[in-house]
């Protein structure tokens, strides 16, 4: 098992390395691969761990503030990014608005969440102010119509490679003799947490899906799927402030 700090300058590499303009986009694909699979390696390596008393991993929760504009969508990506991991998100809403994200999980993966949450918003973001609708078959669509589908896209793509990368992660790692699999030690997390969210959380109600109009998803599925799973600042905190 990789310490924290070889994992992170194995991830440091591969990025350096797909960002490098050098590079085919199908290699740049390779190396962000390979990266999504060691995020998710530590994800396992962290709960193998705490699994046998070697370190201490206890459920909890914290509060990411979101601001406007598309902060809807905003808590779309990060919801997007806490269910692979094994998470659970509570939208804070203010009229049309969503004010704030409580993401409930085991502290290992919280901290997974909310660091690849600060770099996949940052490069959600960037990219937003530039894209704009090519299809003129959508004449007279609003950029902001277009702009919440392509988030919703990068999004789905997200949560695509990220649920893969768990999945594979835990199908393939070997478990020492003596010790139970990463797929159970898995399902007992997730049942932990599923419960302790419903003690605490049960009795409210899902929100209806949302109608969206615009023509953005393709385009930013297209985008997420690009997208540097970036954990390098693993060792570093965002301004989340704990829920009490």
């Amino acid at each position: 098992m990789p310490d924290h700090d070889t994992l992170l300058a194995r991830v440091r590499k591969l990025l350096a390395k797909a960002e490098d303009p050098a590079v085919t986009e199908a290699e740049a694909e390779s190396y962000n691969t390979k990266a999504a699979e060691l995020i998710a390696r530590y994800g396992i390596d962290q709960a193998l761990l705490a699994a046998s008393g070697a370190t201490a991993d206890e459920i909890t929760q914290i509060m990411i503030p979101l601001d406007n504009p598309y902060s809807r969508d905003k808590a779309g990506l990060l919801t997007n990014i806490a269910h692979p991991l094994r998470c659970r998100a509570l939208l804070h809403r203010l009229g049309q608005s969503v004010t704030a994200v409580t993401v409930f999980g085991f502290r290992t993966d919280l901290e997974r969440t909310e660091l690849l949450y600060t770099s996949l918003l940052l490069q959600a973001t960037t990219q937003l102010t530039r894209v704009r609708p090519e299809n003129r078959v959508f004449a007279g669509e609003s950029l902001a119509a277009y702009r919440r589908t392509w988030l919703h896209g990068f999004s789905g793509a997200v949560y695509e490679r990220l649920r893969n990368s768990e999945d594979t992660a835990a199908r393939t790692h070997t478990a020492a003799a003596g010790h139970r699999s990463a797929e159970l030690v898995i399902q007992d997390r997730t049942a932990m947490v599923k419960q302790a969210y419903d003690e605490q959380y049960g009795d409210l109600r899902s929100a209806p899906p949302r109608r969206l109009s615009g023509s953005g998803y393709l385009d930013g599925h297209s985008a997420g799927e690009r997208a540097n799973l970036n954990t390098t600042g693993l060792t570093g905190r965002r301004r989340a402030l704990p829920v009490r």
